[in-house]
This record gives C-alpha cells, sequence and structure tokens, in this order.
C-alpha cells in the first residue's frame, strides 16, 4: 500500500507544481488593456489627435520596455504589459458613446483614457459611470464635468477650461496693458461658450470698465471665418479673446493675417501653443497665448521633463505640445494608480473600483510639473500654468514663445469648495498667486 500512495504524492505534487507553473505562466502574460480615444480624422486630428496619440505610443513603449526614470521604471503596469487599443474620437458624442462601449464589452479593456471635445467628454462620463467602467479624461476644457455631478469611476487628470481664461486676465494685469474694449470669437458648444464666460467674468473683475463689442460663435469645424473677420475688422477692439483650437484655429489664422486684423486688435488664444509647429511664421508676432498648462516652450526645466520632451522630439522630429503633454500625464497617473492598487491588492490586476480609489486625490510628477487631483471629489486635477507670446525666430526658422510668466495652480484654479463660475465672481476668495 505504501508504495501506491507514495505515488499517488507524488502525482499530486506534480499536478499542483504544474498548476502552479500554469498561473505563474499566465501571470507573467497578462495584459492591461488601454482603450485611447483621440482624433485621428477630421480637422482637429493634424495639430492635436495625432500628436496625443503619437506621445502615447512613445510613452506606452517606454514603459513596457522599463525605460521611463524613476518612480516609473517598474514595466508595464506593475508587471503587466501594456495592450493599447486606439479610437478615432471624430464622428460626435452620439457615435464615441458606442464607441465606449464596445471598448468596455468587446475589446474588455481594463480602462480608457481618452477625449477633446468638451460635448464629447459630457457625452461618455455618466455612460462609464453608469457601467462602473473606468475612465481618464485626458483633456477637453469644461468645468461643468465634476462641477454638476459626483463621479466614482470618471476622472480628469488635467486643470478644466477655468485656468486657462483666468490667467489670461492675470497676465495681461501683471503687465498693465489697458483693455477698453474686447471681441470674442469662440465656438458655439460647450468649451467656446464655457471658456468666453470665464474670460468675461475674469474681465469684470479685473477690468470692471471694460465693455464687450461683438460676441462671435461659429460652429465647431466652420472652417471659413471671412464674416466674423469682416466683423471684427468693421468694429475692432482692444483685445480679441477665442479659444478656438485645431485646424478651426489654423483656418482662422491664416484667413485673419492677410486682411490685417492682427495689426489692429491684441489677440488672446487660450489653447494655441498646439498649432505653432504647423503654422510657423503665419502665426503673428506678440500673440499673448495659453497652452492649457506649462507645456511644449513653455514646459518647467526638469529631468523627467527633458527626458520626455527630448525622447518625443527625436521619435517625430517636432517637439511635443499640450496634446500629448496631457496624453503623458493622464498615463503616468494611471500608471503609478494601477501599481498602487496592485500592491495592496496582493499583486493581482485591479477591479475599477480600486484603481478609482487609488487615483482619487492622488498627485505625481510630470513633464508639466505637479499634479493634484484636488477638485471634484479627488477627480479633477489642477496643475501650474503658464502664458506667453509668441515671436519668430528667424535663425531656428520656428516660432517661439517669450515673455513668460507661471501661475501656481492655486492662483488660477478655484478651490475645491467653490464652483468655477462662483469663485471668479467672488474676486478669486483665497487665490495664492
Amino acid at each position: 500500500m505504501k508504495p501506491t500512495v507514495f505515488r499517488r504524492a507524488i502525482g499530486t505534487t506534480a499536478v499542483a507544481a504544474a498548476l502552479a507553473l500554469g498561473a505563474s505562466l499566465a501571470n507573467a502574460q497578462e495584459t492591461f488593456k488601454v482603450g485611447i480615444v483621440s482624433f485621428l480624422s477630421g480637422q482637429a486630428a493634424e495639430s492635436f489627435g495625432i500628436p496625443a496619440v503619437n506621445g502615447a505610443k512613445w510613452l506606452i513603449e517606454q514603459f513596457n520596455s522599463g525605460a521611463a526614470p524613476a518612480p516609473y521604471n517598474q514595466k508595464g503596469f506593475g508587471g503587466l504589459r501594456i495592450e493599447p487599443v486606439y479610437v478615432d474620437e471624430a464622428g460626435g458624442a452620439t457615435k464615441q458613446v458606442q464607441e465606449l462601449r464596445n471598448l468596455y464589452d468587446r475589446e474588455r479593456v481594463d480602462a480608457v483614457v481618452g477625449y477633446v471635445s468638451s460635448g464629447d467628454c459630457l457625452a461618455v462620463a455618466p455612460v462609464a459611470e453608469e457601467m462602473k467602467r473606468f475612465l481618464i479624461l485626458y483633456d477637453c476644457g469644461t468645468p461643468r464635468i465634476f462641477e454638476e455631478r459626483s463621479y466614482e469611476y470618471v476622472f480628469r487628470t488635467a486643470a478644466h477650461a477655468t485656468m486657462d481664461n483666468v490667467s489670461l486676465g492675470r497676465y495681461l494685469k501683471s503687465r498693465n496693458v489697458k483693455v477698453e474694449t474686447v471681441n470674442y470669437i469662440n465656438q458655439d458648444y460647450a468649451w467656446g461658450h464655457d471658456s468666453q464666460k470665464d474670460f468675461q467674468l475674469t474681465m469684470e473683475q479685473l477690468y470692471p470698465e471694460a465693455k464687450t463689442i461683438n460676441d462671435l460663435r461659429p460652429k465647431f469645424g466652420a472652417g471659413q471665418y471671412g464674416t466674423e473677420i469682416s466683423a471684427l475688422m468693421a468694429r475692432p477692439a482692444t483685445i480679441t479673446h477665442s479659444s478656438l483650437w485645431g485646424g478651426d484655429l489654423q483656418a482662422y489664422v491664416l484667413q485673419a493675417g492677410p486682411r490685417g486684423l492682427f495689426r489692429r486688435t491684441q489677440h488672446l488664444f487660450s489653447a494655441a501653443d498646439h498649432v505653432l509647429p504647423n503654422l510657423g511664421d503665419k502665426m503673428p508676432d506678440d500673440v499673448i497665448l495659453g497652452a492649457r498648462g506649462a507645456y511644449g516652450l513653455m514646459s518647467p526645466k526638469s529631468p523627467l521633463n527633458d527626458w520626455w520632451f527630448q525622447g518625443y522630439e527625436k521619435a517625430y522630429g517636432v517637439y511635443p505640445v499640450q496634446a500629448p503633454y496631457r496624453m503623458a500625464q493622464a498615463l503616468f497617473g494611471l500608471k503609478l494608480a494601477v501599481e498602487k492598487a496592485m500592491a495592496a491588492n496582493g499583486g493581482r490586476k485591479p477591479t475599477p473600483e480600486q484603481l478609482a480609489a487609488a487615483l482619487r486625490g492622488s498627485e505625481w510628477d510630470s513633464p508639466a510639473g505637479r499634479i493634484r487631483m484636488a477638485l471634484g471629489g479627488g477627480h479633477q486635477a489642477i496643475q501650474d500654468t503658464a502664458i506667453g507670446r509668441t515671436k519668430y525666430d528667424p535663425a531656428r526658422k520656428m516660432m517661439t514663445i517669450v515673455d513668460i510668466e507661471r501661475f501656481p495652480a492655486e492662483c488660477v484654479n478655484p478651490p475645491a469648495d467653490m464652483k468655477s463660475e462662483d469663485w471668479i465672481k467672488s474676486g478669486f476668495k483665497g487665490a495664492k498667486c
């Protein structure tokens, strides 16, 4: 009997060992699947969507090979190989809601990072919440996402548009620019409406005597601005504010420049750095602009930023602007959240609930500086930003940004207990500048 028992014991041990080895191999081969959504076609693709996706591709390659600097140097996400699934954001909000459902249900992604359009963000955020699936909004500017409702599974790892427009007003004030009149040209959807409102409210605080002349709201993707340019030429103001972006912004600059509009009014572009590489000397000098953060030519000096900036530039032959920076800070945050959740979960892949708990209220270093999930119950980021002026450098054959001023996050973002509109109307209560 004993030999039989002995043989059975060996057999049981061998089976257990084989099962353990199989589980180990399965874990080694396990991936973390990420849906990445940005514009791959249409007027927003060239200057925004494709650079963002390029940033994701390069950074994921570095993560998977363990080539990123500490604390981002663990391979993949906590040893899980990152498997990206890229989706085109073009097509409108209804299409994006279906694409989001497909990513979760068909592609079985563990998380989604995406969305540039404020309209798309407003549409997909409630769907991800309903499905109880993890979503990072890497861009989109409307403050309404986390000011109108709360979320458990949805995050935005970049500051919203209030920061952009408050910093523009503060930049004018710090340089003693006299403003008597203001013209507006902003797109007729959530991003344009919210950007204009925040800048108008800021001007009411900093320049209460300034009067609005033109309030122009072309459709997203209009492409032709002859009528609007004529109106701005006929009644020029001291300053002209615009949150146009992507192909719309490029078209406006190329059409307004030859007609001399930039010589008749000081333009302020809240989100324009991303068109500089494509426009070159077609962008006039002395345009005041932001990048929606301390990005690109206005980014801070740091070892992490040097590594990112130089690596992207070498890979694609152009320096990174706001879209790849925002994509990068989302992926840096996601990486740390996954690894934090895994450390608390015995090394296992985290659930959406565990991911949300790890990212909520967290902070991390990005190429643009410190990112803090300080608003929206820990779901909305704040960050430092910068504003500067354009100046073409003929020796380098590129448009540069000069006269840069940096603004701390607490100077240009609302506190956690106030909505953006109320904060501006209060005279920026509690701002630390």
